[in-house]
């Protein structure tokens, strides 16, 4: 298979046109809530093997945790040969020496599930030469033959985007060039001065427009509310409908905002989509061949663009869904994607998976040969507790039990440099914007009633999580000044929030949660006509709990329960890092 170059896509539901609408969907979907279980990496890293996955196994049993729900038990990274035996993936036989197939019944014979992982790309990240481009119908079989129940499929080495180990200069396939201006139909139109640029991403630079593109998600640099990408448009009249000429005045780059790779269409025809020839440098203008175009009778939009940082990443992880489909038929197979939010996967995610990742690591400093491992509270990059949740919790919109859920990546309660607040807020927030479950640490250091335990065994706060009605809940009050706080991307920790979600039975869970490092002594409340301003369209029964005029309150965390008669619940005041989370049901 050609790895030079992306494929060409000629299915309209895998095009950026497609992504918000749910009769372009391109696989049948099942409602589905979070995945819960246990994952390999932040454990163990790539030293993980047969020995201690079946420690965790015992463990999860031990402790009843899959009562609770925690079923997948996932081989991450540092599982295979380094490289592929005959064309095909093979076990590690130091580290898994009974084969996949042996450790899949294993975990099938105390009633958990079982899950692997891969990359989209020519490698994993750990560099074992093993992805899955190029081998998505082998590996699938084998994947079916290994009886999976779960696939996490990374994004290191991934050929046509800047990807954090491949090329930077792929930043080619995943930018339009520089544009100056077009000719179209006989009439030479200015970028700057004749065309309109959409959305957030592109911008003009003296006589011409840059950036033409999709913005990279993987830092949290910036939002994901809102149109992530751009276009550029000219507005074209015609006296009848023809056929025309176009050209485009262009020059290339492989950096970061400028690309060789173009897309031309009209309306929602496109009719160019190709690399273009390579200029002197990215401000040496040279014009393209000749591209065709309809025109039709009245007011046309000619959109210059490049989608295709999306469409692509898109289409590689579709073949790997539909080989699974074809290998395995009606199988169930939870489908984690893990392309750290590189190409805003909360706009096509719902397309092919079941939960996308929204950044890059939640930590590097993963556990290996005895040790925990360390984990963040903050940091100015993805590695922390709340730049995953920063982030997050403004992606409500984007996620449900058929389209899938926003996943801030594992979680990392228990591992090196957390406290019990930091391990217990972690939770309830993970809990709150119904993210998939997946515990990270190592098993063997938790017993029945520790800490550790009380936290990630709350059958409660799991109950949000796994609520039936699957809406992520809303921030709906921050003390950090803005004007919307369902939408604002507030990175400035020094804050209170406020989540409200509704529930299946007709309840509120209301979450606060204090972000600083520093206590916080101010009072901080809502009203009930706040909550139902916010999610009363989601909420099964607004006017029961508008109309009532005592509510039952209990403490999902301390367990503590009372009755209250007004319709405002709040706190007086927060530790540094803590939270406190109430579930509010109407009586009367």
């Amino acid at each position: 298979m050609d790895n030079s170059r992306p494929s060409v896509i000629d299915d309209k539901r895998l095009r950026f046109d497609s992504f918000g609408g749910s009769s372009t969907e391109i696989f049948e979907k099942k409602e589905r809530l979070p995945a819960m279980g246990w994952n390999s990496w932040n454990a163990f890293g790539s030293g993980n093997n047969e020995e201690l996955t079946e420690a965790m196994v015992a463990k999860i049993k031990e402790l009843g945790l899959d009562k609770l729900g925690y079923k997948y038990i996932v081989l991450d990274d540092g599982c295979y040969k380094p490289e592929r035996v005959n064309g095909r993936l093979q076990a590690d036989e130091v580290k898994f020496p009974s084969g996949f197939r042996a450790l899949a019944d294993h975990v099938h014979s105390q009633g958990l599930k079982f899950g692997m992982y891969n990359d989209i790309g020519t490698k994993l990240c750990s560099g074992a030469e093993v992805g899955i481009y190029g081998y998505e119908k082998v590996d699938c079989e084998d994947y079916i033959n290994w009886d999976i129940d779960f696939i996490k499929v990374d994004n290191c080495y991934y050929m046509w985007d800047n990807a954090t180990f491949a090329e930077p200069s792929n930043a080619k396939f995943s930018y339009a060039p520089n544009i100056k201006s077009i000719t179209v139909d006989g009439r030479n139109l200015s970028a700057v001065k004749d065309g309109t640029l959409t959305g957030t991403r592109a911008e003009v630079k003296d006589n011409y427009v840059t950036f033409l593109g999709t913005y990279d998600g993987t830092a949290p640099d910036h939002t994901p509310v809102g149109v992530r990408s751009s276009e550029l448009h000219f507005e074209i009249d015609s006296d009848r409908d023809k056929e025309a000429e176009l050209k485009v005045a262009y020059a290339t780059g492989e950096e970061e905002g400028v690309g060789r790779w173009l897309q031309v269409a009209v309306g929602d025809r496109i009719f160019f989509d190709d690399m273009l020839p390579v200029t002197p440098d990215s401000e040496t203008f040279s014009d393209s061949q000749i591209i065709k175009i309809d025109l039709k009778a009245g007011s046309n939009t000619v959109r210059i663009m490049n989608h295709r940082r999306q469409e692509n990443t898109l289409h590689s992880y579709c073949e790997i869904k539909k080989e699974l489909i074809n290998a395995g038929g009606d199988k169930d197979i939870v489908f984690s994607i893990c392309e750290w939010g590189k190409t805003q996967p909360q706009d096509w995610g719902h397309k092919v998976g079941d939960s996308w990742r929204i950044l890059n690591d939640i930590t590097f400093q993963v556990g290996a040969d005895g040790n925990n491992g360390n984990a963040a509270w903050e940091s100015d990059y993805t590695t922390s507790i709340t730049s995953q949740y920063n982030k997050c919790v403004i992606m409500d919109e984007f996620a449900s039990p058929l389209k899938g859920w926003n996943d801030p990546d594992m979680l990392v309660i228990g591992m090196d440099r957390l406290n019990f607040e930091m391990n217990k807020s972690h939770m309830a927030m993970w809990c709150m914007m119904n993210s998939p479950l997946m515990l990270g640490m190592d098993l063997r250091r938790v017993d029945k009633g520790d800490d550790i335990y009380k936290i990630i065994a709350n059958e409660d706060l799991i109950a949000l999580d796994q609520d039936p009605l699957g809406v992520q809940a809303k921030r709906i009050y921050t003390t950090y000044e803005c004007d919307a706080p369902d939408k604002t991307y507030i990175r400035d920790n020094d804050r209170i929030d406020v989540l409200a979600k509704p529930l299946a039975d007709g309840s509120i869970a209301i979450g606060f949660f204090n972000l600083s490092t520093e206590d916080k002594a101010e009072p901080v409340s809502v009203t009930k006509d706040r909550i139902i301003d916010a999610i009363g369209s989601k909420m099964t029964d607004a006017g029961k709990f508008k109309a009532a005029t005592v509510y039952h309150i209990k403490d999902l965390i301390s367990k503590e329960e009372k009755d209250c008669d007004a319709g405002c619940f709040g706190i007086v005041s927060l530790g540094l890092c803590d939270c406190k989370v109430i579930k509010v049901t109407p009586l009367r």
